[in-house]
């Protein structure tokens, strides 16, 4: 597709969209168009308010017109489009492929098709309506089903899903307003693992995850999450239908997305349902075997201490040993035996198989010693102690099933971390930009890939300013940083309240608002005492109010105008050095001669603190102040890397300059 013809495309989905056209959206879909065409490569850097969503959808829509996915070849003309998160899907989905579509119609003579496809357990399970849940006596739950009233909120939520299920097109989760608990969905819902597939299942025909696969089959336009795209590269059976195009919005979180589904994790809580389900169907001697390994693993689990497992403990190896064969025996067994006296003995079976395969999946997992995976203990107030393994990286992961056989075009508006795109695609397991070829010490040769910076609408020189509290001392271990807190202080009452505070730990969230909150007649909110949708809420209703939190903060909050106008971090968010995932990435680097503290950490802590700096300007109209309180940004040798990540405002470290733009910008706001 040559030039014009996107930028033809883009003027008309623009003005049918967005009503005029961004600064960089024309360069975005002129280079998303070239990658796709020439089966490239691209990470687009793309600023808040760049309207990046268009500067994809125009040119993949325009691709997927050459041949329709339900009458060429596999995946031939297909585009997936992977999100992080549910407001993005859903804008997609809901606003913006309907109108770019409508606009791109007359230039296009098709209109393309779209849809949405999640994993199984956020669609509704008839099966599970109608049929009942297979529940474990102790959980005393609510059955749905008898006449009686249900009194609980648990069976208020269980009907109204029931009158739902009458109801609902899709049977998707999100579609549910209001919602409901995590508890009473999980009674309506199976994972892929417990479904018993639509040849098996009485409701098959009529399931709402497999229409939803089916609708997928005929779009030109698939919207996931990275979470299904994970899933669908890592478990070799593939969930999402065959593509040409890759596009990944919100790119920067894709390697924790992934990490987080290549993940195991062991507890006493999932070993005891693994055994009180196996009970039901395997006969006595299997049941026995996996209830003493059971609780031999319990008795390990109440002493263990947190941190990183270099080498699994014989007394863990044996118990983790004694929970894969019993496991493998369970397994066995459920293959070879029927229990007619079983109420829906499919339904149960499968429960008890998906159980009974984690748990021998995950011991055998770390019995292996693998040294491309971590092990550690984690201990939880609330859920007690787990033993969790994940890929030491999953870059080898990425390069080998993301970037084969289509074009991936990965876009967020924070990939270039101290100055170029290198950082994050190594992260991906690219080699430096421009380099392709075979990868130092592996077999596989590593694809060619470009980097783009398109830029961003907000002249941030003009709209904020970075300020580095350079006087205060280096945070170390401390329980409180009283300077730090004085600091706040001034800078939050000469803003008038409008901040946005950004933590690297509750402790220092909790501890900063009950300060603030007896030194100032201001209201300071704080994550956990509310939902966090009605914390911004809140926050963005009342000019006064300050909302302080920890990580979902640092990317999930987005308040346009004058009630957010200061963004203070209290330090540099790297992460805690006993994490055992992080340490244990930064020593594989220093071992293989790199440093380990610049490819962990610093990225780590550089990649919140773009996030975190762009909560700040969300329009063009948006003036205010990022505040570090932590000098080691100006200091330390890091410092220019972790800057050149963020958006280039006007730096300063003068603070009497940085408290009378405060108080001009609250002024000018109280007479707007």
């Amino acid at each position: 597709m040559s030039k014009p013809a996107v930028t033809e495309l883009l003027q008309a989905a623009v003005t049918a969209v967005a009503g005029t056209e961004r600064p960089g959206q024309a360069a975005m879909a002129e280079a998303v168009a070239e990658a796709v065409e020439a089966g490239r490569h691209l990470l687009v850097q793309a600023g808040t308010g760049t309207g990046k969503s268009l500067g994809y959808l125009v040119p993949a829509l325009a691709h997927g017109m050459g041949v329709p996915p339900s009458r060429g070849t596999e995946g031939s003309g297909r585009v997936v489009v992977a999100t992080a998160t549910l407001a993005l899907q859903r804008q997609l989905v809901e606003r913006d492929l309907p109108r770019t579509v409508e606009a791109l119609h007359p230039l296009l003579r098709r209109r393309p098709e779209f849809a949405m496809l999640k994993g199984r357990s956020n669609y509704l399970c008839l099966h599970r309506m109608h049929e009942g849940v297979p529940q474990e006596e102790e959980d005393g739950l609510f059955d749905p089903f008898e006449s009686a009233a249900p009194t609980s909120k648990l069976g208020k939520d269980l009907l109204r899903l029931r009158d739902w299920s009458d109801e609902t097109e899709t049977g998707d989760r999100d579609d549910l307003k209001p919602g409901v608990s995590d508890r009473a969905w999980a009674q309506v819902s199976v994972s892929s693992r417990e479904c018993l597939g639509a040849s098996k299942c009485a409701y098959g025909a009529e399931c709402f995850a497999e229409a939803a696969r089916e609708r997928a089959k005929l779009a030109d336009v698939i919207v996931t999450n990275h979470a299904l795209l994970a899933i669908d590269a890592i478990e070799g059976a593939p969930v999402l239908p065959g593509h040409e195009v890759l596009i990944v919005d919100e790119a920067h979180e894709l390697v924790s997305r992934v990490t987080g589904v290549a993940t195991g994790e062991l507890t006493p809580g999932s070993v005891n349902r693994a055994v009180r389900r196996a009970a039901k169907l395997v006969d006595e001697k299997a049941a026995d075997q996996l209830q003493t390994a059971s609780e031999t693993f319990e008795r390990l689990m109440e002493l263990a201490l947190p941190g990183r497992l270099e080498t699994v403990p014989e007394d863990l190896e044996y118990a983790l040993m004694a929970l894969r064969d019993a496991g493998r025996t369970c397994l066995s067994a459920l293959g070879n035996t029927r229990d007619k006296s079983v109420q829906d003995e499919d339904a149960v079976r499968k429960q008890a198989k998906a159980a009974i395969e984690n748990v021998h999946d995950v011991a055998e997992r770390i019995l292996e010693h693998s040294e491309f995976d971590v092990i550690w203990y984690e201990r939880h107030e609330r859920y007690g102690a787990s033993l969790r393994v994940a890929p030491l990286s999953v870059s080898g992961l990425l390069r080998e099933k993301l970037f084969t056989d289509r074009s991936v075009i990965l876009t967020s508006a924070t990939l270039k971390l101290g100055g170029d795109f290198n950082g994050v695609g190594a992260s991906l397991g690219l080699a430096p930009e421009g380099i392709g070829g075979e990868a130092d010490g592996e077999e596989a040769e590593t694809p060619p890939w470009k980097g783009l910076d398109v830029g961003s609408p907000f002249d941030y020189r003009k709209q904020g300013i970075l300020y580095v509290a350079r006087h205060l001392a280096p945070p170390g271990r401390e329980a409180q940083r009283n300077d730090m807190l004085d600091e706040l202080s001034e800078l939050v009452e000469a803003a008038g309240g409008r901040t946005l505070g950004l933590f690297s730990s509750m402790r220092g969230a909790r501890a900063a608002a009950e300060e603030l909150r007896g030194r100032l007649g201001l209201p300071i909110l704080l994550q956990g005492e509310e939902t966090l949708g009605e914390l911004i809420r809140r926050f963005a209703e009342d000019a006064e109010t300050c909302l302080f939190g920890t990580l979902s903060l640092w990317q999930g909050v987005d308040v346009p105008g004058s009630n957010c106008q200061l963004v203070v971090m209290d330090r540099v968010p790297f992460p805690r050095p006993d994490d055992p995932l992080m340490s244990a990435r930064q020593k594989a680097v220093e071992e293989a001669g790199g440093n380990g503290f610049m490819a962990v950490a610093a990225t780590h802590a550089a990649l919140l603190m773009a996030q975190g700096a762009g909560r700040l300007v969300r329009a063009t109209g948006d003036r205010g102040v990022v505040a570090v309180l932590d000098p080691r940004l100006e200091r330390a040798r890091y410092g220019s890397f972790l800057r050149a990540s963020m958006p280039d405002f006007w730096y300063t470290t003068d603070r009497n300059q940085v408290r009378r733009s405060l108080a001009a910008i609250d002024e000018a706001a109280k007479r707007a």
